[in-house]
């Protein structure tokens, strides 16, 4: 369950606009039965928060927990909260091993062909303009460059190619 903002100025407010029980306040916020007990007989100074207002509960779950002191109370939770908002960051490539991209594209253009210059790029953060050079074999340091798996160089995963690979397929087949 997510972690309700901030619990005892909730319970509160329910105990000061609802008929819920204690325990069902207790359980939903989170807190110990005796400082329900304590927030109702108002030896603390807490400023009530309004968890309707707040999008954390309903009138309906609070009216159907008032009909039914067994039931729990639910948190709602936003949408955004249910999806894990996964921000892709740059990978960061030392420049030890930035010299070692190039081998790295030599050995997917000949090992996987099939793959193209986007995911390419995507999969080892180079440019396309990286890509073209060593397809065709214009690439400044083409006299160096040999064909090492990028795997092998630590550029990528395994998971990582195995994904572009497996996107590039569900592509012919389409």
């Amino acid at each position: 369950m997510s972690n309700l903002l901030m619990p005892k100025a909730t319970a509160m407010w329910l105990i000061d606009h609802t008929s819920l029980t204690f325990d069902q306040i207790s359980r939903f916020c989170n807190l110990h039965l005796l400082e329900i007990q304590a927030l109702a007989d108002g030896e603390t100074s807490i400023q009530p928060i309004d968890p309707i207002s707040n999008y954390q509960l309903t009138w309906e779950d609070i009216h159907a927990c008032e009909k039914d002191p067994q039931k729990d109370l639910t948190l709602l939770i936003y949408e955004a909260q249910k999806k894990k908002v996964v921000k892709k960051t740059s990978r960061y490539i030392s420049i030890a091993k930035r010299h070692d991209k190039p081998s790295a594209i030599a050995w997917i253009l000949k090992h996987h062909p099939e793959i193209n210059d986007a995911q390419i790029s995507r999969l080892l953060g180079t440019t396309r303009a990286t890509i073209m050079n060593i397809r065709n074999k214009t690439h400044k340091d083409m006299a160096k460059i040999t064909a090492k798996s990028p795997v092998h160089l630590n550029l990528c995963s395994q998971e990582d190619l195995e994904k572009t690979l497996q996107e590039n397929t569900l592509e012919r087949k389409e």
